[in-house]
């Protein structure tokens, strides 16, 4: 393994890096918009921002916060996942005015972000470490349902305006009411879009798979909303199509768009909603990161505490600009990586291509069906709360579902902040129930013998679990490269999904290395379940 990783040649970075790689890069930045563009859009469009708002976000992750970026391949802008925290700010401060709700949102973003630069400077890149895996995946399952409560009326054509205020759940309740009041016009282009995005995902052809799915949706919804004449058909010419507006006279009449006045006017609200962006948006981010490195062809390491530091500092520029809370975002940089990318120049290409677009190509985008939009939402929506990840979640363990169903049903039913918390705190219930103590929870306890210079063995006692991951990984990956690391966990009173997870990425990292790194003693340890990474209790 070392010697295949010898014979690959890492691409240069900085402006040498463009050089060598300026048409792979570029290529991959062009595809890359194709995908961003309309997906920037709903995005804004569903966070109740201005919808050009959407697209600045993406140019400032992608022109400015790729310079300054600690990964090389992730693709900076806003998400999906984020919905959810950015339309409820705009809710919770703006007593139902969207455009007031808009600004004072700003500044929470804007507080978040320097928040994230603090915990980049701090070096708390490990932050993801802390959270159960179960609970992340039924927050993310939560976003997924959410975000489809309220892409569905919009696809069948209902007016936005019915929709303000209304919680989750009550949008899932609405869906029958909706259906029967249906604008046939635009829930034709809706069920046409969304057909396209399932067949292109159950393509197998790999030349086909490289078209990027969205550009066909527009190329499909754009004639047909000409067809069905969506654009005079009375009422509904209010909100059938995309309204982007000149950026430039927006820069124009009003260059700086943030409101800081929230910290005094709503301090409940706007300190609630600067903890959920800089947490979510940092947990999000810093997921992409380990996801996508695990996908570089290269095996390049991201500097995490780097990339906090980028995208806290880009995501204070987007806020005083107007813009949503940036992410590097999983769908885009897959993407990216799958376009062959080579360096972080993809991320700033791509940023280039929409600043063409927002200067040049206003009247083509705004020719872009809502309805469209909605039901590219609504397939990102599913692919977060797929069944898949219910019997992946149930495959693990009955643990894991707890806590992974649990986070579903308190974030649709409050809100994100008290949803992951209570998968937090139900783990850590379970565990203290099977006979974890408290001073277990955040200390890790492994025996380290020095065998030579060259081998070291380490018997793991007691607990591992989520809660002192972070102490358990600082302490194995103090251990020098090119070694021999004898790992045996027989003795272990719990290790948790989450540890025997983050168990087997740090061997795989450590054998990239150079190194050698054996576990031994799971057998020893009764499983939760059938699942490799299920939780396992000592006998």
């Amino acid at each position: 393994m070392e010697h295949k990783k010898e014979k690959l040649q890492i691409p240069k970075d900085g402006l040498a890096g463009l050089k060598e790689n300026f048409t792979t890069d570029a290529l991959s930045g062009f595809l890359v918009f194709l995908l961003a563009l309309p997906l920037s859009l709903g995005i804004a469009k569903a966070s109740d921002f201005p919808a050009i708002y959407g697209l600045v976000t993406a140019i400032v992750g992608g022109i400015i916060v790729s310079f300054f970026a600690g990964s090389l391949l992730t693709i900076k802008g806003p998400a999906a996942g984020l919905i959810v925290i950015v339309s409820g700010a705009v809710a919770a401060m703006g007593g139902g005015d969207t455009t007031v709700g808009w600004h004072l949102a700003l500044g929470a973003i804007v507080v978040a972000g320097a928040i994230q630069v603090l915990f980049g400077l701090l070096k708390l890149g490990r932050l993801s470490d802390f959270f159960p895996g179960a609970a992340i995946h039924g927050m993310l399952a939560a976003i997924g349902i959410i975000i489809i409560s309220k892409q569905v009326h919009n696809l069948l054509g209902i007016d936005p305006a019915q929709l303000k205020g209304k919680a989750p759940l009550e949008l899932l309740a609405m869906i029958p009411e909706s259906i029967a009041h249906e604008n046939s016009h635009l829930t034709e282009i809706g069920i046409a879009c969304l057909a396209i995005l399932i067949l292109f995902s159950v393509v197998k052809n790999k030349h086909i798979k490289k078209i990027p799915a969205p550009l066909i949706v527009l190329l499909v919804a754009v004639p047909l909303g000409f067809v069905l004449q969506i654009k005079t058909e009375g009422a509904i010419e209010k909100f059938a199509l995309v309204k982007v507006g000149d950026i430039m006279d927006k820069m124009k009449e009003q260059f700086i768009n943030v409101d800081f006045s929230g910290i005094t006017s709503h301090p409940g609200e706007f300190f609630e909603y600067v903890i959920l962006f800089s947490l979510i948006g940092s947990l999000e981010s810093l997921l992409t990161v380990k996801a996508i490195d695990g996908l570089d062809p290269f095996k390049r390491k991201s500097n995490t505490n780097k990339d906090l530091i980028a995208i806290g500092a880009g995501n204070m520029l987007s806020g005083v600009l107007g813009g949503l809370p940036m992410i590097s975002e999983v769908a885009r940089s897959s993407a990216n990586v799958g376009n062959g990318a080579k360096t972080r120049w993809a991320n700033f290409f791509h940023g280039i291509f929409l600043l063409i677009a927002v200067l040049f190509a206003v009247p083509l985008i705004e020719m872009i069906p809502n309805t469209a939009l909605a039901a590219m939402l609504i397939f990102v929506g599913f692919r977060l709360a797929h069944p898949r990840e219910f019997m992946h979640m149930l495959h693990i363990g009955k643990d894991q579902f707890a806590v992974f169903v649990v986070t579903i049903i308190v974030t649709l039913s409050t809100d994100l902040l008290i949803g992951i918390g209570s998968g937090i705190l139900l783990e850590m219930l379970i565990y203290l129930f099977n006979g974890v103590s408290i001073s277990e929870l955040f200390k890790s306890h492994l025996i380290v013998n020095q065998i030579d210079g060259q081998t070291y063995e380490i018997k793991l006692e007691k607990t591992a679990m989520f809660s002192n991951l972070i102490d358990l990984k600082k302490q194995l990956t103090a251990i020098p490269e090119k070694t021999t690391i004898l790992l045996d966990v027989s003795n272990a009173k719990l290790i948790d999904h989450t540890t025997i997870s983050t168990l087997y990425l740090i061997k795989e990292d450590f054998e990239l290395e150079g190194g050698t790194f054996v576990i031994t003693g799971l057998d020893k340890l009764k499983a939760s379940s059938s699942h490799a990474m299920a939780s396992r209790k000592g006998n």
